[in-house]
């Protein structure tokens, strides 16, 4: 099983574009500065149905966020984030396929691993496998009453922009991380996730367009 649980920003500030994302898709933060302190970042989570959108901050100079803010010119999507129920196996085809980990977590309710962006393309990806299934410790403990399905029920989707988008399909593919992921040319700002896909709850909204911390988001 691999499915998309999480998406997540880089902002220079943080509680703009929170405020802009919760008012556009009436959503509600779950939870702040959940084991991110040690990336010398500060984050703010939403609930999406069972999903996330995560935005990240840099509180100090060097973080691979920060870079990300100076390479894109501005706000960008940064992370995507899959929940899957193998990951010793898929870590091992990862690692027969030249992928690098950047960064290890193991917890009783989780295990998670970060991919070298350099080795996968167009976004930092982690795969992490909770437990029991379907929970998210990144999103705190009490992350269930703070749904709001009212405009948007879950995420459907990600775009990301490639300087070749077949040869990076080709790629996420072989490595069996392209879940939920669609790949299209990059625009000015070179490669990264550019856009993100949410299912209206009012089906009359379908096809609404927003522009928020440098990404697209799209009502489907």
């Amino acid at each position: 099983m691999i499915r998309l649980r999480q998406v997540a920003l880089v902002a220079r500030d943080i509680e703009l574009i929170a405020q802009q994302l919760c008012e556009t898709f009436q959503l509600a933060i779950c939870v702040r500065d959940h084991d991110v302190a040690e990336f010398g970042l500060r984050n703010a989570l939403m609930v999406v149905g069972d999903q996330f959108i995560e935005i990240i901050s840099p509180m100090v100079e060097g973080t691979a966020g920060g870079r990300m803010i100076e390479r894109r010119g501005g706000d960008s999507g940064y992370m995507v984030m899959h929940e899957v129920d193998d990951l010793d196996d898929r870590l091992t085809h990862l690692a027969s396929n030249g992928v690098r980990i950047i960064w290890a977590g193991d917890h009783e309710d989780i295990r998670g691993r970060h991919l070298h962006p350099k080795d996968v393309g167009g976004a930092i990806v982690s795969l992490d496998e909770a437990i029991p299934e379907g929970s998210w410790r990144w999103a705190g403990s009490s992350w269930t009453p703070h749904r709001n399905n009212v405009v948007v029920s879950a995420i459907a989707g990600v775009t990301i922009g490639a300087n070749d988008p077949a040869e990076m399909r080709a790629r996420w593919d072989d490595l069996r991380i392209s879940t939920s992921m669609s790949f299209v040319d990059a625009g000015p700002r070179g490669e990264g996730v550019d856009r993100v896909d949410l299912v209206a709850t009012d089906r009359s909204r379908a096809g609404e367009r927003h522009h928020i911390g440098g990404v697209e988001w799209v009502l489907v």
